[in-house]
């Protein structure tokens, strides 16, 4: 079976930060070829700025469609898109322009990323995702409320920012334990 597993990064969260790199080696182990999505020039201060962050997900939108231009996704048996924050609105947004049946392993989605995906005409979304409830970037009943919309299992970092650590290291490392293996648990 051929499959391909796509990162989609945060702003500032690439690809070496827990979250990705862990779920990047899972896949790597599951037989998934890598393919990452490293973009940069965004504007400054997005947080609480609508425009921005539209302008933000264009940048990282059109970035990612140069970057994966040479793909030929339909060669593959399985599509895996893990994505992290405004990298999860990128994932949901390129998958749907593309026609494409990726599973979406979705670090700290924000609102966006389901709101867009209504936009972009889907009817549903295969994949699950990982919230901290003290994450500033996205509001907790919003998302649970989206989640279940979508049909997401929605899973919830007790105390965790939009990196889903709490500030305790040992408590961070077992929330991240956990987050792995349900994640490895997608990625087979």
């Amino acid at each position: 079976m051929k499959k391909i597993a796509v990162i989609f990064p945060g702003i500032g969260y690439h690809s070496d930060k827990p979250l990705l790199y862990y779920s990047r080696m899972l896949a790597r182990e599951a037989g998934y070829e890598i393919r990452e999505v490293p973009y940069k020039n965004f504007p400054p201060r997005i947080r609480g700025s609508e425009e921005k962050m539209r302008q933000a997900l264009n940048i990282a939108g059109d970035q990612a469609e140069a970057l994966l231009s040479d793909l030929d996704f339909a060669s593959y048996d399985r599509i895996l898109f893990i994505s992290k924050s405004i990298g999860t609105a990128v994932a949901v947004h390129y998958a749907a322009s593309h026609g494409l049946q990726a599973f979406q392993l979705m670090y700290t989605p924000l609102a966006e990323t389901f709101l867009l995906a209504g936009e972009d005409g889907l009817e549903s979304l295969d994949g699950i995702a990982f919230h901290g409830n003290a994450d500033p970037w996205a509001d907790t009943r919003t998302l649970i409320d989206l989640a279940k919309d979508w049909k997401i299992p929605l899973y919830i970092t007790e105390g965790g920012n939009h990196s889903l650590e709490t500030g305790s290291t040992l408590t961070d490392l077992k929330a991240l334990l956990t987050v792995m293996e349900i994640s490895e648990a997608s990625i087979n």
